[in-house]
């Protein structure tokens, strides 16, 4: 069956599902919730899996996300000990291995994983000792092939995650099949469509359960425009490619209303339905319920997101579409601590090129802005980096600007997101509760779409100033509701 008949014949009946490194890191509790659970005989099919590396993978493979402890791509890339690689990759071997051995209770499955493994590990050994001793030589540039290198090493952790699984569920009754989406050993360079459309040719979506790597090589090169946020761009390219009639994301907890640790797992309430604006809000937030290229995809597509809990298998979770709502509501509080950058110059009334110049800079950086304002002699952003860069980016413009008055400051962005928030007074009820709270605030934001409100607040401020917006806006949303109609 070609994939095109195969498409037509499950064109909205199958879904396409993705479980993060957290999740499937809990394989075996899977197994009795999304994977299997109360499911038998043709229940158990027309879903197609996307899975991320095992928890803590990636960072091994690449540099620690939170605090830069360098992997075997940030050692190989530094090359300072032409051995500090090798071991680590020596170590990322060992830790798939006890992964196998966690998840695999038969012999001759952990077995098979394991050889798996190790013909990865010493492939790409291999393959990046073969680089580094060509780049010795003065006519190869070791930095012209550092993001084919990270590619490579990144795919090392989705291939082992889903081979694994693929072997668990064959153990358990299921008809998985591995689906290889990271290139290896593949001489052809497709596109991300000619990728998942050959991978799924020949695939029976109602008696086969695909288990996909969340890494997908192609030409385009993921990682140079998404770096770590490629496992959902691949999954909601599959979604539409198949025409699917659901997208489903798992994660270890409901996109609920607030961080329940934060506000109390009593207080906040679980979102249900929202649309594709408020996901954008919220990875803008950091707080990603999908990447916003991976929504666009999906939209665009007309395909719905459901948000689950992973190990609540009979809860819906929330629903995510294009829909507008159908009354105002504040439907999340979050916050996230960012970093101000205020560049004052007193020539810039009038004159163009200083929003260019700073937007280089942050780029040049690899810096991301949550926010920005300005006036006629100031601009400020506020940004999500690490301090290093930023202060990069201080140096470039105060060379650029040697009589700009440049700060730069540590503060959090408090913000409240709904479908539609307008005739709510969300500003005015905010910068009361602050008050209340004995905070202040160091800046305020709304657009006139009625999706968020940001403020700014000091950043030892941040959990009190959303704990007092939750308990406003949302627990006590009826009241506000009331005031706005009044």
């Amino acid at each position: 069956m070609s994939m095109t008949d195969s498409m037509n014949e499950t064109r909205g009946v199958h879904t396409v599902e993705k479980i993060g490194g957290t999740s499937i890191s809990r394989s075996r509790e899977l197994i009795d919730s999304i994977w299997i659970g109360d499911r038998e005989g043709s229940d158990l099919y027309n879903r197609v899996f996307v899975v991320s590396a095992y928890a803590g993978m990636t960072n091994a493979l690449l540099e620690h996300k939170k605090t830069d402890e360098p992997g075997v791509y940030a050692l190989f890339s530094n090359a300072d000990n032409d051995h500090g690689w090798m071991d680590q990759l020596n170590r990322v071997g060992i830790m798939m291995r006890e992964k196998n051995a966690e998840i695999l209770s038969d012999a001759g499955d952990r077995k098979v994983a394991d050889d798996f493994v190790r013909e990865r590990i010493e492939g790409a050994r291999t393959c990046l000792f073969d680089l580094q001793r060509l780049c010795s030589y003065g006519h190869f540039r070791l930095e012209e092939h550092m993001m084919t290198t990270r590619e490579l090493l990144s795919g090392l952790g989705e291939a082992h995650s889903a081979f694994t699984t693929v072997l668990l569920l064959r153990r358990h009754g299921v008809n998985a099949r591995f689906v290889d989406l990271t290139g290896w050993r593949d001489e052809s360079h497709p596109d991300l469509n000619v990728r998942i459309e050959t991978a799924f040719a020949d695939i029976d979506l109602a008696q086969e359960l695909p288990i996909a790597t969340g890494y997908a090589q192609c030409r385009e090169g993921l990682m140079r425009e998404f770096d770590r946020g490629y496992s959902e761009v691949t999954f909601a390219r599959i979604a539409a490619l198949t025409k699917a009639r659901e997208a489903v994301i798992h994660k270890e907890f409901h996109l609920s209303s607030a961080d329940p640790k934060l506000v109390g797992v009593d207080a906040v309430k679980k979102i249900g339905r929202t649309n594709y604006d408020v996901a954008d809000q919220l990875s803008n937030m950091g707080m990603e319920a999908i990447h916003p290229k991976a929504a666009k995809t999906l939209r665009q597509a007309g395909i719905p997101l459901r948000v689950a809990n992973a190990f609540e298998p009979h809860d819906p979770g929330t629903l995510i579409d294009a829909e507008p709502a159908s009354e105002p509501r504040v439907e999340i509080i979050t916050g996230l601590p960012v970093i101000s950058l205020e560049l004052f110059e007193q020539d810039m009334v009038g004159v163009k090129g200083y929003d260019a110049a700073i937007l280089d800079a942050l780029k040049r950086h690899r810096v991301w802005i949550v926010s920005k304002t300005s006036n006629a002699n100031t601009i400020t952003h506020y940004l999500e980096g690490s301090l290093k860069s930023i202060r990069r980016v201080e140096h470039d413009l105060a060379a650029l600007y040697p009589s700009a008055e440049i700060k730069v400051r540590k503060v959090a962005i408090v913000s409240a997101i709904g479908r539609e928030l307008r005739g709510l007074d969300v500003m005015l009820n905010s910068l009361i509760a602050l008050k209340d709270a004995g905070i202040e605030p160091l800046g305020a934001h709304e657009t006139g779409r009625g999706v968020d409100v940001q403020i700014v607040v000091a950043q030892e401020a941040m959990d009190v100033a959303v704990k007092s917006l939750h308990r406003t806006l949302v627990e006590g949303e009826a009241a506000v509701e009331l005031k706005a109609a009044a």
